[in-house]
């Protein structure tokens, strides 16, 4: 029997609730250093849990440092290296970033393209920046057997100075297997309803131009995705930061009060999947309130579900734009990071606004080219891509636990880090009076490329945050690179070494 833990977050995965159950038994004494944990089928038995939910458990109780894997014996109890790290800390939800002047955010456009460029002229060996799975991580063989059969078979496709086809340039084979995918995750669309773009950039930016007018507030995440940030900005848009759990995404709560209070709140851009920089999963729950709250005040709901291919879980995982009847939620899909990089192949459904977003598409872009769709539509939800994209998520999930073991390991004493069901980083939050900025400056010097927080947000809140990418593999390169990070953040904080 388990010792009597705290009410269970009922919010959170299966997994997590039954890990926080040992991990309360290991702190109470119950289960003891160096005990056996049960097999995993007794566990599987114990808990009537699917064996992905027994393993989850398991590797997520030794990514916090609890447990010992040990090759054909099993996991054992073990004392967490430097104690378990703590999720970041919870923002007040109740209300918009405080004090915060939409005007602030003009010059956030420069101030992260300076960051960009000081990285790129800098002589890096390593980028924990940027998040990107490289290309070691992709079945690159089968996608170059498939361009080369669609060559084969259109030998003008590359040749053509436009595009023959109807409707803009989106391929109709495209089209129809796009609506087929969403279909599975519960959004109906029809195939002519689909609009391709390059990656999830042009689709966000097409989108806010689509529904705002210059001088109208865009209500983000906080924090939140850096280069929607420029975006925001180069439309002239005002920004209004609305703050975000770790654990759920965006408050309901604020963002309703936000609409009470600005009249000129026309959008709201969300990751409701593993949100980008949080790894936030937001609750079914909340995404029907936030979908209902948006269609009340008449404001655009702009969806980026670039990341919900990467979620770890049994559930079926379902975008906002599943609970959408009116048209309010503007869905934006790209496969960058989960199927190929190179191709940076998107689409998106406009809602309400589809038609002048096609409109604002040929204006500035004209059509999308043509290949790229045809390798999506052939290669997405195929036997060959399920069995990559299952040997990604894997290698991720391997590589986000074996970073947050070095982080635990090296970084000052009171760090606190996210580590999410899924996708290709960790959030860190650092105590008080730590500054990325200044971490950033002196890895630069080091041939170490990190994102510090201030990228993430014009607010000064996340000055003592940093985003960590969790895309190479966790060897003795990468122990020595988290080494010497880890070093400077306790020299800065005025601790000693660790590890």
């Amino acid at each position: 029997m388990l010792p009597t833990a705290p009410t269970p977050d009922r919010t959170l995965p299966l997994y997590r609730r039954i890990a926080a159950d040992y991990a309360h038994a290991m702190a109470m004494g119950t289960l003891q250093v160096g005990e056996r944990m049960p097999s995993v089928r007794e566990l599987m038995r114990r808990h009537g849990v699917s064996l992905s939910t027994a393993l989850q458990m398991l590797r997520h109780l030794e990514a916090a440092g609890h447990l010992e894997a040990r090759q054909r014996v099993g996991y054992f109890v073990c004392d967490p290296r430097d104690g378990a790290l703590a999720p970041p800390s919870e923002p007040d939800l109740s209300q918009p970033v405080e004090g915060l002047d939409p005007a602030h955010f003009i010059g956030i456009n420069a101030h992260i393209s300076l960051l960009l460029e000081q990285g790129r002229q800098a002589q890096v060996h390593t980028d924990v920046g940027g998040c990107t799975p490289p290309a070691a991580l992709f079945d690159h063989a089968h996608l170059n057997r498939v361009a080369a059969g669609l060559l084969r078979a259109h030998p003008t496709l590359l040749v053509h100075g436009r595009s023959l086809l109807a409707n803009q340039g989106n391929h109709p084979d495209f089209q129809q297997a796009m609506a087929r995918h969403a279909l599975a995750s519960g959004v109906r669309v029809a195939p002519s309803e689909v609009l391709a773009t390059t990656g999830n950039s042009e689709a966000v930016s097409l989108a806010l131009a689509a529904v705002a007018s210059p001088g109208d507030m865009v209500a983000v995440e906080s924090p939140t995705y850096y280069g929607l940030l420029q975006v925001v900005e180069s439309l002239q848009l005002q920004t209004l930061e609305i703050p975000c759990s770790p654990r759920t995404g965006i408050s309901i709560e604020a963002l309703e009060l936000a609409f009470q209070t600005q009249p000129r709140l026309k959008a709201v851009v969300v990751v409701p999947e593993l949100q980008m920089p949080l790894g936030a999963r937001m609750p079914d729950a909340h995404k029907a309130r936030l979908v209902a709250l948006c269609a009340a005040h008449g404001a655009a709901l702009i969806e980026d579900d670039s990341y919900g291919l990467f979620v770890e879980s049994e559930q079926p995982v379902k975008p906002l734009k599943a609970w959408d009847t009116t048209g309010q939620v503007i869905y934006c899909q790209a496969f960058n990071k989960s199927l190929a990089p190179g191709l940076r192949q998107g689409w998106m459904n406009g809602g309400r606004w589809h038609g002048r977003v096609q409109m604002l598409k040929f204006a500035q872009s004209r059509n999308t080219q043509t290949l790229g769709q045809l390798i999506v539509a052939q290669v997405l939800g195929s036997p060959a891509h399920q069995r990559s994209l299952a040997k990604l998520k894997q290698q991720l999930r391997r590589q986000r636990e074996g970073m947050a073991r070095l982080v635990a390991r090296f970084f000052p004493l009171g760090t606190r880090l996210s580590l999410p069901p899924g996708g290709l980083c960790l959030w860190l939050e650092l105590p008080a009076g730590f500054s990325s900025a200044a971490l950033f400056d002196a890895a630069l010097a080091q041939g170490i490329r990190i994102a510090p927080g201030s990228m993430f947000s014009n607010s000064g809140r996340y000055a003592h945050c940093l985003r960590l990418a969790c895309t190479h593999p966790v060897n003795a390169e990468m122990e020595e690179v988290c080494r010497t990070l880890g070093a400077m953040a306790c020299g800065q904080m005025g601790q000693g070494v660790r590890g």
